[in-house]
């Protein structure tokens, strides 16, 4: 399994469409042979509303994560693999501003 960010820019009209949008990810990751795990997702502010996202994937390929993406119907703009972690302190509990 290797890691991969994902972009999705532009990809959710509201918040309720971008939670609609994790549930289909959710159920298509667990379902047997996904070869897909998520890890996590950030929202993105978009110019002029809407959101995008950045979300973290441990996957067997880029392929695997395409075939996820269109299992649950989700927007791919680009998948980059990563090639190392830096935590400088963990992410912050809560609501950014």
């Amino acid at each position: 399994m290797h890691m991969y960010l994902v972009t999705r820019r532009r990809g959710f009209a509201s918040p309720g469409e971008l939670e609609q949008a994790a549930a289909r990810s959710g159920a298509a990751g667990e379902r047997p042979g996904s070869g897909v795990n998520w890890i996590r997702t950030y929202a993105l502010a978009e110019d002029g509303g809407g959101l995008g996202a950045v979300c973290l994937f441990e996957a067997e390929s880029a392929d695997a994560i395409r075939l996820h993406a269109q299992a649950a119907r989700l927007p791919v703009d680009e998948i980059v693999p990563v090639a190392d972690t830096v935590v400088v302190r963990p992410d912050p509990v809560g609501e950014s501003t």
